[in-house]
């Protein structure tokens, strides 16, 4: 189980998927050997021994990448699962490989504002709420 992220190149304008054109043809974020090399630059802590699939660990979460075999590289799923604050890393790996990174559990796009915590604990209380019952 995990909170997902969909990083692509969607308009500055949308604050939501219900804003998205439906006739919309988002850019690459880039090649995938650009893709890769600046996040490697950038999180000298990411695991990509598989290019398809990358893994970044933090002190309370982790972060699976998956960026895909195709080039150029269209868009970028985040699986993130533990807990504390990953907002501020998900700000900079959007950053660095460009696009907007849209909260599919709200529908929303993150803004890089570290009060923007609907999704990422509400994903928490859910994932809780099961493990209590197990």
């Amino acid at each position: 189980m995990s909170w997902d992220v969909f990083i692509f190149d969607a308009p500055p304008d949308a604050t939501s998927v219900d804003e998205l054109p439906q006739d919309s043809n988002p850019s690459p974020l880039g090649t995938g050997s650009d893709i890769r090399r600046c996040l490697r630059e950038n999180f000298p802590d990411l695991d990509l021994t598989d290019p398809a699939w990358g893994q970044l660990i933090g002190p309370t979460w982790s972060i699976e990448f998956n960026i895909g075999s195709d080039d150029p590289v269209h868009s970028i799923m985040l699986h993130v699962r533990g807990g504390g604050d990953v907002l501020a890393v998900i700000a900079r790996i959007v950053a660095v490989v460009g696009g907007r990174a849209l909260d599919t559990s709200t529908g929303e796009f993150l803004t890089g504002d570290s009060t923007q915590t609907a999704g990422w604990h509400g994903f928490q209380q859910y994932r809780d709420q099961i493990l209590r019952r197990s």
